[in-house]
């Protein structure tokens, strides 16, 4: 019993990065309509970025998720200005390729930067045990974030000027620009939360499993199966899909073999998406 328990909290821990980096994909592609295939790659070039300054200045957890948060959402802001902007009037597949080329740039240039082996963040972890439950520091940090991350979009999105502004654009963009809301600036600041979201993710996966130049691709297509199987633009459905994935990767991986670790993802979407096609909570307006 004990050990079935271990291995929920470790994907609940996982599923946490995962919802993490789903929640910001979600914004963008559920608003914009723009698959952002880049934003595992953004994930993890924060995390490449978050090394060097831990390296260098020596600074804690807390400071390196905002700085690379702070990183990520200026790459976010920059990919939508020198890229996206251009296409995003236009139909999707232009989108669609501008993302696989940045997501290939960025991949490319991390192996410039940064060589081709693997590099963890680090940062001391302590091992809490709790009924016999083992979990590191790094660990809780992460499920602290997220429950603070998700809690704090919610009510941004919800209840703050901006947020509405940014429902209104997803709802209708025509109809948001004629009261006077510059759909413009509005891409512009979901780039930034978007991607800020995915400096989180980068700075946690870099400090509790590890970065490689080729994560970034894997990374995005999870979060893609996320929003899925949550709902796309429903935040409970990034959340659930998130720690659904999670979970299920990480029992597979304990029962089967971790060879196959990427495949269960998918045996669930395709599962869920026979019997619900729209998701677990259907696709909502946020």
């Amino acid at each position: 019993m004990t050990e079935f328990a271990q291995l929920l909290v470790n994907g609940v821990v996982i599923g946490s990065y995962y919802a993490i980096v789903a929640l910001g994909l979600s914004l963008i592609f559920g608003i914009l309509d723009i698959p952002h295939f880049a934003h595992g790659s953004v994930a993890m070039l924060s995390g490449y970025v978050s090394y060097v300054i831990v390296s260098y200045l020596n600074i804690g957890l807390i400071l390196t998720v905002i700085l690379s948060m702070i990183f990520a959402a200026i790459v976010g802001v920059l990919l939508e200005k020198i890229a996206y902007q251009f296409v995003q009037d236009g139909p999707i597949i232009n989108s669609f390729i501008i993302a696989l080329a940045l997501m290939i740039i960025i991949d490319n240039l991390s192996i410039i930067f940064f060589g081709e082996d693997q590099i963890i963040l680090p940062f001391a972890k302590e091992t809490v045990r709790f009924l016999g439950i083992s979990i590191n520091t790094i660990e809780i940090y992460l499920l602290i974030s997220s429950v603070l991350l998700f809690t704090l979009m919610f009510i941004f999105i919800k209840y703050t000027k901006p947020g509405k502004a940014i429902r209104a654009v997803s709802q209708n963009r025509d109809a948001a620009q004629i009261v006077g809301i510059n759909p413009r600036r509005i891409s512009t600041l979901v780039f930034a939360i978007g991607s800020s979201m995915a400096g989180l993710a980068g700075v946690f996966i870099g400090s509790i499993f590890a970065l490689y130049p080729s994560m970034g691709g894997t990374l995005v297509m999870k979060a893609f199966a996320v929003i899925i199987l949550g709902g796309l633009g429903s935040f409970p459905g990034a959340i659930i899909g998130g720690l659904s994935i999670g979970i299920v990767e990480n029992l597979g991986t304990a029962m089967v073999s971790s060879s196959y670790k990427d495949l269960f993802a998918f045996i669930i979407l395709i599962i869920v998406m026979i019997f619900k096609p729209n998701g677990l909570f259907g696709s909502k307006e946020l």
